[in-house]
């Protein structure tokens, strides 16, 4: 299976709701079209930002269909199909698959841990699967599993498989792979803690798979494009160190409770957490707005806070 290599900026949706808890699908299209005007190259639905592990299965197939109607074309979409068994992964790439979507991320299943192995056979299956490209996610701060270079490469030479999201604290890792030069996207969870972004993209990689977008797209496009032009690198490295203060804002707490406190109160469409997640408390979340007027976000996009009663 063949599809133009995904650059730039892949951006994790947060998932909105609707005050009665249900998705807010119109929620989406204004998030979308908010993503497509500010220089996203691809969107995520359903990552851990989406809170998909507390979306029921029905939320989460009607969630398919619903934001599959607002594909323009201009930016793929992807959907998280992790499931708790080999199985259910494939089943829920194959309902991703038969709605029409251009691809799947998959991350090993939460909580048994897996051996690297075990791990790598799971990926090697469900790309067998599959009828659409594939992305794999080495997450260990969530699932406790770390794939290795090595391992990640072995992947990379399946036909199916062709983005690796990297959120391993590595750095050395980040050299092994962008050597390797895979026939794969190359990118990186946007935490400042992970330390992976800049490194990556010095070393060629393709761009980040990133959450912070959802409030500053403009911003994370600049630090996600490939560096290839004169001024690629310090156009990263200017945007880069502008927006660390945000970035480290919004990995302050669990993902994706502060950017999605954030984006409520910015007027974007978000609403509530699922429980047994909160939203920040004022203090915490008067900090994020005291970054965001700080560095002009506010105004470079119109947001309009919220006051409390709203």
């Amino acid at each position: 299976m063949s599809q133009e290599k995904i650059e730039g900026s892949f951006v994790a949706l947060i998932t909105p709701f609707n005050q009665d808890g249900s998705i807010d699908f119109e929620g989406f299209r204004t998030l979308l079209q908010f993503q497509e005007e500010n220089g996203t190259s691809a969107v995520l639905f359903m990552g851990s930002t989406g809170e998909t592990s507390l979306l029921s299965l029905e939320e989460r197939q009607s969630l398919v269909s619903g934001t599959m109607k607002f594909r323009t074309g201009r930016m793929p979409f992807y959907y998280g199909c992790s499931g708790n068994s080999t199985e259910g992964a494939i089943e829920n790439v194959r309902h991703a698959a038969g709605e029409g979507a251009d691809g799947a991320i998959v991350a090993v299943p939460s909580y048994i841990c897996p051996s690297e192995e075990d791990s790598v056979r799971y990926f090697l299956d469900v790309a067998d699967a599959s009828t659409i490209p594939i992305g794999i996610y080495n997450n260990p701060p969530r699932v406790k599993t770390d794939l290795s270079a090595d391992a990640i490469l072995r992947l990379a030479k399946h036909p199916n498989i062709v983005v690796n999201k990297e959120s391993t604290a590595r750095v050395a890792q980040i050299s092994h792979l962008c050597a390797a030069k895979p026939d794969i996207s190359l990118m990186c969870c946007d935490s400042p803690n992970l330390g992976l972004v800049v490194p990556l993209m010095a070393l060629g990689g393709d761009g980040t798979a990133n959450m912070s977008g959802n409030v500053i797209p403009r911003e994370m496009a600049a630090i996600s494009k490939p560096w290839r032009e004169p001024g690629d690198a310090a156009l990263c490295r200017e945007a880069w160190l502008r927006m660390l203060p945000l970035l480290h804002f919004t990995y302050s707490e669990t993902n994706p409770v502060p950017v999605k406190t954030l984006m409520r109160a910015l007027g974007l469409p978000a609403g509530a957490l699922r429980r047994p997640l909160r939203p920040l408390d004022d203090a915490a979340l008067g900090r994020g707005l005291d970054i965001v007027r700080e560095l002009g976000i506010q105004d470079a996009y119109g947001f309009r806070m919220l006051s409390a009663a709203e």
